[in-house]
């Protein structure tokens, strides 16, 4: 007899980003495995948030306490409701000879996150990994969004959800009331860097950019979202300029807005 050695062709490549949807919706993907062995071939898929010993690996250091070049983690954000965020189907079956399969991958994500992500094995005969996918995704609570900068937050985030304190709770707690009862939902903060460096000839603006995005919803008819940005008078005496001040997305797009700074004839370093 003679040993034959199993191989396969995956259509995904390493990586599968899901992009962004809107939290509590779906999101479909799919790829292809095709057999190019002359065996058919036992398949199995596995992912590395379900794996059996990920209860023993959280014990360990938390992650973001380590620098983001020796994170080794492909489990991020998972979802509240102890649902798999990525789902995967077919989950096992055979692959004939010469044969594909398609499989389909649907991202659920139940809370705003820009950090989802799991790793996907493609396992044969229960024993040999063929083929490894890191999937990730993002979801957003509103269907617009605006990013870039330097990220503010860590990439691991707990899944204890802290819920407002209710008036009644604070009386008793002793806290301060707060001054209305509604509850105001916190403006989150992009944090922009422009250095500029002086020189001797005509002056170079420093720059960053914003993305300013619209995700594909069915819950959304219109075909382009318009977006404007507010205070800039201000700004511009402060010597930034903003390359857009209002315009449009198409839905399932991103434009990328430039923002410049050059000092003003006032501006003194102290």
């Amino acid at each position: 007899g003679h040993g034959v050695m199993p191989s396969v062709v995956c259509s995904a490549g390493d990586v599968l980003d899901m992009g962004y949807v809107i939290a509590r919706e779906k999101a479909t993907a799919t790829f292809q495995i095709q057999n190019t062995s002359t065996l058919a071939l036992r398949y199995s898929i596995q992912l590395d948030s379900l794996s059996p010993t990920r209860d023993k690996d959280q014990q360990r250091i938390p992650s973001f306490i380590t620098s983001s070049v020796q994170r080794t983690e492909f489990v991020g954000t998972q979802n509240y409701n102890g649902l798999s965020v990525f789902s995967i189907s077919p989950t096992e079956g055979e692959i004939v000879a010469g044969k594909s399969q398609d499989f389909i991958v649907t991202f659920s994500p139940d809370h705003e996150s820009l950090y989802y992500s799991d790793r996907l094995k493609v396992v044969l005969f229960g024993k040999k990994t063929a083929h490894v996918i890191h999937m990730k995704g993002a979801a957003r609570d509103h269907p617009m969004f605006v990013e870039g900068g330097v990220p503010l937050d860590v990439p691991i985030e707990s899944l204890a959800v802290t819920l407002p304190v209710s008036p009644q709770e604070a009386l008793k707690g002793g806290n301060v009331l707060p001054l209305y009862y509604q509850t105001v939902k916190p403006v989150k903060s992009i944090l922009l860097i422009l250095e500029y460096i002086e020189g001797e000839g005509s002056p170079v603006p420093a720059t960053a950019e914003l993305r300013v995005g619209a995700i594909q919803s069915a819950q959304f008819a219109a075909k382009n979202v318009e977006f404007s940005f507010d205070g800039l008078s201000l700004l511009q005496q402060k010597g930034f300029t903003v390359e857009s001040a209002k315009g449009t997305v198409e839905r399932g797009r991103v434009k990328r807005v430039s923002v410049s700074w050059v000092p003003p004839a006032d501006f003194s370093v102290s």
